[in-house]
């Protein structure tokens, strides 16, 4: 605490980014006997830039929803704290409440060390954008990180930021949302509600086509989504989705198949058993995936680019990969 007094500040320098800023109060501080005198005394707020990075975790869960809202986004509590559980949440706490800012990894690859993390959900509070911290935060995940590839979707808005730090384009996802409406010939395929039983070959499946081992995530699913279904022939799986909900919709992700047949029969065969709209955001290559579905009453809403740091590509197998289970998870 101390007492306010006349400060010149430099020519163009002002309190913001970079400087701490000073909140004055008035409080009792003596004067004559009997009398009270009052006098501003100032607490000092830490600039942004000194304000510390931490983990968050799933008691950091409302902040984030908070968050989300101020930026226009959906609270998506639900898919907020799958990811706070699967992965590492990084954020900046507000000195006024709150979170300046945050973000979550999740790392995928073998107990001793991550082959590839998906980072996603990174976001500035409105009232502190634009002042660098997006960036901050980001060189902050990078160096934590280390060797380890990186890849993220990127908005129209956040891509020029990834792309200055040194992430590369090599694809983009097309989101689509709407009431699916069956039509035309469906797939001849064979799909099921998936069993406890299942999960060793959707494990095995998810890490061909996904190119790195998932299972802190993938056995998630059956508590997180409200169908998993596999697609199967001969007794052999051939595929698998999962609807988990989101608000008001239901999110087809992951969505893995042997072919667009597999991957066409295990959306019908979700958005058979709920009333909600569905969401889902598809592989641009899947042109034909993309052309039925948009057939079907699912509607263009937005594009994400696809961008990697460190590697040239995924690994796996794309042919076989039509949708994540969400954009923050890669």
């Amino acid at each position: 605490m101390f007492h306010v007094k006349h400060v010149l500040l430099p020519l163009g320098c002002a309190y913001g980014y970079g400087m701490a800023k000073s909140t004055c109060v008035c409080g009792e501080t003596g004067g004559r006997r009997g009398h009270r005198s009052d006098s501003l005394t100032c607490v000092s707020t830490p600039s942004l830039a000194a304000l510390p990075i931490r983990r968050l975790t799933l008691r950091d869960l409302t902040a984030c929803a908070d968050l989300s809202e101020d930026r226009g986004w959906p609270r998506e509590e639900h898919k907020w704290g799958l990811l706070l559980a699967a992965g590492k949440g990084f954020g900046i706490d507000d000195p006024e409440g709150g979170l300046v800012a945050a973000c979550v990894v999740t790392e995928y690859g073998s107990w001793e060390r991550s082959d590839l993390a998906a980072v996603g959900m990174v976001l500035v509070a409105e009232r502190h954008a634009r002042r660098g911290v997006g960036r901050r935060l980001m060189c902050h995940v990078v160096s934590t990180m280390g060797t380890t590839p990186l890849t993220l979707h990127a908005t129209p808005n956040g891509r020029p930021l990834y792309e200055e730090l040194g992430f590369k384009v090599m694809g983009r996802a097309e989101m689509l949302r709407g009431h699916f409406t069956p039509g035309g010939p469906e797939a001849d395929v064979l799909t099921r509600a998936a069993t406890a039983e299942d999960l060793p070959s959707i494990l095995r499946i998810d890490e061909e086509v996904f190119g790195v081992d998932r299972t802190p995530l993938i056995t998630r699913l059956p508590a997180f989504a409200d169908q998993l279904r596999v697609a199967e022939e001969n007794g052999r799986i051939i595929g698998y989705s999962a609807a988990w909900p989101n608000m008001d919709t239901h999110v087809v992700g992951p969505l893995i198949a042997r072919d667009t047949k597999t991957a066409q029969a295990l959306i019908a065969s979700l958005a058979a058993c709920t009333d909600r709209p569905l969401r889902t955001d598809i592989d641009t290559r899947h042109e034909e995936l993309l052309t039925w579905a948009k057939e079907r009453g699912l509607a263009s809403v937005a594009f994400n680019t696809v961008m990697t740091y460190g590697i040239t590509d995924l690994p796996g197998d794309w042919t076989r990969r039509f949708a994540p289970l969400t954009v923050a998870a890669g």
